[in-house]
């Protein structure tokens, strides 16, 4: 019965596991947005409008394989973590909302909806201890005592 106790010894590990799997997921699913060209991001940037923006849908579908590819790629490394989440809840997001505006089913738009929200927890969350960012940024503690020797 080891395996009930509520230590959760091994969180960060899970952490990573989740990281690794859903970072492969976002770089599969933004590649070939990114390797689609202008013709693709124009389709793709459209989504856009759901918002009332109308103006350069290729840089904004551009965006969309960016985020998904790239930001992928960051939460497989746990690598500047929040921005990469809040680019990854901004984009699952308009995805949602286009798939609402266009009277999809729960079904068609659940995967992106399902995105946001794990997006927005992780950005709560944070990479855990197996990750880029624990290593090249240092923990509160260790920046509050730099922070005493700079100032």
């Amino acid at each position: 019965m080891a395996f009930l106790r509520s230590d959760y010894s091994y969180k960060s590990f899970g952490l990573l596991l989740l990281r690794i799997g859903i970072g492969i997921a976002f770089i599969l699913h933004g590649w070939p947005k990114l390797a689609g060209g202008v013709a693709y991001w124009e389709q793709v940037g459209k989504a856009m409008e759901v918002v009332g923006i109308t103006f350069a849908p290729a840089f904004w579908g551009f965006m969309a394989g960016f985020a998904e590819t790239v930001g992928g790629l960051s939460l497989l490394l746990g690598l500047l973590w929040r921005p990469a989440c809040l680019l990854l809840l901004l984009t699952m997001l308009i995805a949602t909302a286009g798939h609402l505006k266009g009277g999809d089913t729960f079904n068609d738009y659940s995967h992106a909806l399902e995105a946001a929200i794990l997006f927005f927890a992780l950005l709560f969350i944070g990479p855990g201890k197996y990750s880029l960012d624990s290593k090249l940024f240092p923990s509160d503690k260790y920046r509050s005592r730099f922070k005493r020797i700079v100032v």
